[in-house]
């Protein structure tokens, strides 16, 4: 299988927008498309709690002729057009497709965060995990957040084998990020989510990128769209995963960053696995 996930930042502005950003988030779907993943796994589509629109499906139809889409948006007592996911896979896959709550804390089941699909041989999810947000206001939610999703997981793996992936907004270790010193406690990289990362770890499961390239530096998913110079300097973050069951760890080939050029905020990320 070979499997994509990107935070897309919005997926209207992507497909609609002609602005430059819009135009350099296009030439990177199209570097995806090419790719023919058979999942493709999207976060932050801020969608409506309708959905996609009649134009976004062309478009994406487009660019992804003979893929299924499903999606979840977020929808009251959330905030409107915030987060949402959606998955895109090869029409002759034939997932379940379920919408998972968690149970977790506020609005967050509400917020469209998680798909998972399951296959015969596995479960691929999805997720956006909430941002502690500025001043750490939303610290001690993630951290319930951090702790069902880990729950849930694990939950999945008792079944089959997980594939588990997307925007997990935390930098796990200190060389997950080009200033580490400079963000003890900015959001994504204070002790309480960067420990909710390892426990989930813990609990059974591989990060990809780290079981195939060791410990490089210097390789991020994103970059700040407010420094102008962040992805010039490379001064950015890895935040966004693809983690599977430690079972099949060593069944997979490739785990990578998809390039995006010019465009800042997040990349794409690769995976192949055989199963």
């Amino acid at each position: 299988m070979k499997l994509i996930s990107w935070n897309i930042d919005s997926l209207n502005a992507a497909l609609t927008s002609d602005s430059a950003r819009a135009l350099l988030s296009r030439a990177t779907l199209k570097t995806v498309a090419d790719l023919k993943p058979d999942v493709l796994a999207i976060q932050e589509t801020k969608l409506s709690a309708k959905g996609p629109t009649k134009k976004h499906e062309e478009v994406l139809g487009e660019y992804f002729p003979g893929y299924q889409i499903v999606w979840v948006s977020s929808v009251e007592p959330a905030r409107k057009g915030y987060a949402g996911t959606m998955f895109l896979y090869k029409e002759e896959h034939q997932p379940q497709v379920t919408f998972p709550k968690i149970e977790s804390p506020t609005t967050m089941d509400h917020e469209g965060r998680m798909i998972t699909l399951e296959f015969d041989h596995c479960f691929v999810t999805q997720v956006y995990t909430p941002n502690a947000s500025d001043g750490l206001k939303r610290l001690a939610d993630r951290q319930i957040w951090d702790q069902k999703y880990a729950a849930y997981l694990s939950k999945l793996d008792q079944i089959k084998p997980v594939l588990a992936t997307g925007d997990f907004n935390v930098a796990h270790t200190e060389i997950d990020l080009a200033n580490p010193k400079s963000n003890t406690r900015s959001p994504g990289f204070t002790i309480e989510e960067r420990d909710g990362f390892t426990n989930l770890l813990n609990a059974g499961f591989t990060d990809t990128f780290r079981h195939l390239h060791g410990n490089v530096t210097g390789a991020y998913t994103w970059w700040a769209q407010r420094s102008r110079t962040s992805k010039i300097n490379n001064t950015g973050w890895r935040i966004d995963y693809w983690l599977v069951s430690n079972r099949v760890a060593d069944q997979v080939r490739v785990s990578e960053m998809i390039d995006s050029g010019e465009r800042q905020d997040h990349t794409p990320i690769l995976m192949e696995i055989d199963l």
